[in-house]
Order: C-alpha cells, then structure tokens, then sequence
C-alpha cells in the first residue's frame, strides 16, 4: 500500500515509518520539523520506498494514497502551550485537511487521539465510553480540546460523507526517540538521572499514569488501521494497564540507569490528571492486541538511547 503519515518525523510516526516500511509498504512523509526530526527518518532515507516531505497540515496538500495516519500534532505540555492557538489548528485544520483528502481519494484514515481527551477522569480506570472532565479554557485545552474536536469532525465525516474512519486514543507512550527536552516525565526522569541531577516529582508523586512502550503502541495502530469490524470508527484506547504513581516510575528509572537518584517536589500544574489508565478490553477483544513490553525492560532500551545522547552534551 501507499501510505500517508502526518508527523512521520516525530518520536511515535518515526517508529511507524519504519515498521511500514519493513511490511512492504510505500510511505510518504509529512512534517514540519516543529518536534520532528529529520535523524529520526535518515536511516530511511535511502529505501526507495520511502519519500520525505517537509510540509504543515494545517495547509492542505495534494496526494493519491491508500491510507493516511494522522499523528501531526505537539504532544507534550512544553510544546503543545509553547504556541497554543498553533496547536488547535494542527489539531482541527489537520484534521480537515487530512478527512477532505481522505475523502477525496478513498483513503482509509486514522486519527492520533489522546487519554487527554478524558481530562482529570472521574471514573477509573478510563473506558471509550467515559465522555471526560476537561477544562475547556485551562493551560492544557489546546491540546484536550483540540483532539476533542478531532474526534468530533472523524466522526462526522464518517456519518456524513462515508469515510472510512478509525481513531486511536494513544495513553503516555516512551522510547528511543523522545525529545530530551520533551517535558514529559519518563524522557524527563531519564536525562535528568543520567545528568546526575534530582529527579523533578511534581506534587506528592502519588499521581498515577500508565506507560506503553512505543513498538507495543505501533503495532496496536497498524492493527487498529488494517482490521475490518463495523463499529471501529468509533474510539478505541491504545495503552498499557499497568499503573504507576510517579514516586514509584522515578525508583524504575533509577533502577535503569544503575544510579541512586534525589527527588525534588515541585507544585503540581494546572489541570494535571490525578489517575490515568487505559481500559483495553476493547482493543483486546477486537484487535487481539495487549501491551507486550514490561516497564523495567522498555525503561532499559529509552535509557540505551538517552545515555550516548547525554553524555555528548557533557
């Protein structure tokens, strides 16, 4: 197939570049290097199927392609609220312009949704069928609402003009490639041990999140993509159950790196989720996918990556 892939250079749409490719696949793609990178792709860039556009979605383009999956989009607090207005129109005029092409050429398309879309959730753990409790004008709705509003036009788009629509809402997702300065806290955790600095636990650390190593997450997109059932247009969460609270995410990494760490408490943000954990029994029963990679383990591969990347800095 020929296939579409928004935000290609990115920490997750790298991994699937990759991945697609060694299916067989042809894969353009797109991005516009905001948190993108072009080292994430070079070790592509000579497989001629592969071809590599510097583009933004919030303009619309032009191409003949079997399936489009839509991940352009800042995902971590730092990025997503260094330019907020940019960010709801990544996430809606990319939604737009990714559905009218979709549209256009018959294109199966997915959209690269968020457990952000549940906000500070009052039930738990978090099915699809939780509406959320997001703040509609916090620090943090550009990006909630943002992929709220996504959704929204997927699924009106698929009611209303018959495209063939699925939607993944990706929970917290880590590995080689995270940005180091991505203000998420695994990448977080993990430069700052190698620096030898204190780990920075916002709150008590008791908050919880679930962690999904990025191939585990890779392989539930492609099966979410290529996976014929009547209902999956509808929302189906990607993540791993496996809950922990920060406190005890910061002791894995110290066991990762082989180093003793130091904790700092900083105020909790606005807006930051107390619990997060995907229920998965959907994406089980329908898509025959689980997580695969324990924590401890996948920690071990990010922390390989970091480590030579940390080390030139000093």
């Amino acid at each position: 197939m020929r296939i579409l892939i928004t935000g290609g250079a990115g920490f997750i749409g790298s991994h699937l570049c990759e991945r697609l490719l060694s299916e067989g696949n042809e894969v353009i793609c797109l991005d516009n290097y905001f948190t993108g990178r072009k080292e994430n792709v070079f070790h592509l860039m000579d497989d001629h199927r592969f071809e590599l556009i510097r583009h933004d979605v919030t303009e619309a383009i032009f191409l003949e392609v079997d399936q489009i999956y839509n991940l352009a989009c800042p995902a971590s607090p730092v990025h997503y609220q260094y330019n907020p207005v940019k960010t709801v129109k990544t996430s809606v005029m990319g939604a737009i312009n990714m559905l009218g092409l979709a549209k256009r050429v018959r294109a199966r398309i997915l959209q690269a949704s968020t457990s952000e879309v549940y906000g500070d959730p009052e039930i738990h753990p978090q099915t699809e069928e939780y509406w959320g409790n997001v703040n509609p004008i916090g620090l943090r709705s550009c990006y909630d609402e943002g992929k709220r509003l996504a959704e929204t036009l997927f699924m009106d788009y698929h009611r209303q003009n018959a495209v063939d629509t699925r939607i993944v809402r990706i929970f917290n997702t880590y590995g080689p490639r995270m940005l180091e300065n991505d203000g998420r806290v695994v990448s977080n955790f993990i430069v700052q041990a190698l620096r030898g600095e204190s780990l920075t636990i916002y709150g008590t650390g008791e908050q919880t999140r679930s962690f999904c190593y990025v191939d585990d997450l890779v392989d539930g997109l492609i099966r979410l993509m290529n996976t014929e059932a009547d209902d999956l247009h509808l929302p189906v969460n990607i993540g791993n159950p496996g809950e922990f609270t920060m406190n005890e995410l910061a002791n894995e990494v110290a066991k990762a790196v082989g180093k003793d760490v130091n904790v700092v408490h900083l105020p909790l943000p606005q807006d930051d989720p107390r619990q997060r954990q995907p229920n998965i029994e959907r994406a089980q029963s329908v898509l025959g996918w689980s997580p695969r990679v324990p924590l401890a383990e996948g920690l071990k591969k990010a922390v390989e990556y970091f480590r030579p990347r940390v080390s030139s800095e000093q």
